[in-house]
């Protein structure tokens, strides 16, 4: 049984979005990600976090972030917790710097997902320990480096490749897209409606790394330009806490509904579709495509798994 090799420079380190890690550490998390998805296949078992334990803080629902965590966690022979803001008291009685320093004297490390990127950043800042963002309003790391991996798993390669997100472009998903395809030389595309462009902050933050690795990024509402697209990307119209605004949103997207039309416009037989689920089919995505041959979305979220394994292994 070959040993599996986990680089040690990451230990204590925190993943709060992609904008301080280089490519070539993007590349060491998608490695080893892929050698523990081999394992997985060959049946190995290890116990690799004996001893150690994690706070699963979570403001909202999840399933693929849940799972992962507390099945890459608890088959490591680490031991999970799950804490949602009903069971303590984040923010509310008692401050995040402090919920930060009483949990980072009792686990090994923090997840949090919910809906503030300060939260995340006050937990790294005061816990002692790696905090990881499973999600907040602007950034979705963990679920960028699963599609990425997804896209390593068909094309063999990153740079180059023609990835487009069509939908709301500027939620998390693809805001964190555009920051992992900027890093890694992926040609990255939002198509949405103007309204839903994303803002300045995040293109400014892009483009040096775009620069660097000869990533193209490109916004637009022309639907056209998909052709050329090797994966069509999409997510759903109503973020959470966003619910209100359903009707409006829904009016508003139609256009770009991800449908056998668009991904035959793409002009690209291999053109594969991705979706970081939950999917609401008939709205974002037609059930033709997110259940055809050319959909890849249980493979990403399988990944889901590999890859926050990966990160909870080099960081612990």
């Amino acid at each position: 049984m070959a040993e599996t090799y986990i680089p040690q420079q990451f230990k204590g380190r925190s993943l709060l979005n992609w904008i301080d890690y280089t490519p070539d550490e993007i590349k060491q998390f998608l490695d080893l990600a892929i050698a523990l998805k081999e394992e997985k296949k060959r049946g190995e078992v290890h116990q690799r976090f004996i001893g150690k334990t994690i706070a699963l803080i979570f403001e909202k629902r999840s399933t693929r972030t849940r799972c992962s965590f507390e099945t890459a966690f608890g088959e490591e022979g680490g031991h999970p917790v799950f804490l949602s803001t009903a069971d303590i008291q984040l923010g509310g009685k008692e401050s995040v710097e402090d919920t930060a320093r009483v949990l980072g004297r009792m686990f090994s490390a923090i997840q949090f997902r919910g809906f503030s990127q300060k939260h995340v950043e006050t937990l790294a800042k005061y816990s002692g320990v790696p905090v990881y963002n499973g999600l907040t309003d602007e950034f979705h790391p963990t679920q960028a480096l699963a599609d990425i991996m997804t896209l390593q798993e068909n094309f063999g390669h990153l740079k180059g490749l023609n990835l487009v997100f069509c939908g709301d472009g500027r939620n998390n998903v693809a805001r964190s897209l555009m920051l992992i395809s900027a890093k890694m030389g992926i040609n990255f595309t939002i198509i949405s409606p103007k309204e839903l462009f994303p803002d300045e902050q995040i293109q400014k933050i892009c483009k040096p790394f775009a620069e660097q690795s000869g990533s193209k990024i490109t916004i637009s509402d022309k639907i056209s330009l998909v052709k050329g697209a090797d994966a069509i990307y999409t997510d759903v119209w109503v973020s959470m806490g966003e619910e209100k605004l359903k009707e409006t949103r829904c009016k508003l997207l139609s256009p770009y509904q991800v449908n056998e039309a668009m991904i035959k416009s793409t002009e690209n037989e291999k053109c594969i579709f991705l979706h970081c689920l939950p999917a609401v089919k008939g709205e974002e995505v037609t059930e033709a495509v997110i259940e055809g041959p050319q959909s890849r979305v249980w493979d990403e979220a399988e990944n889901r798994k590999f890859t926050i394994k990966a990160i909870m292994m080099a960081t612990i």
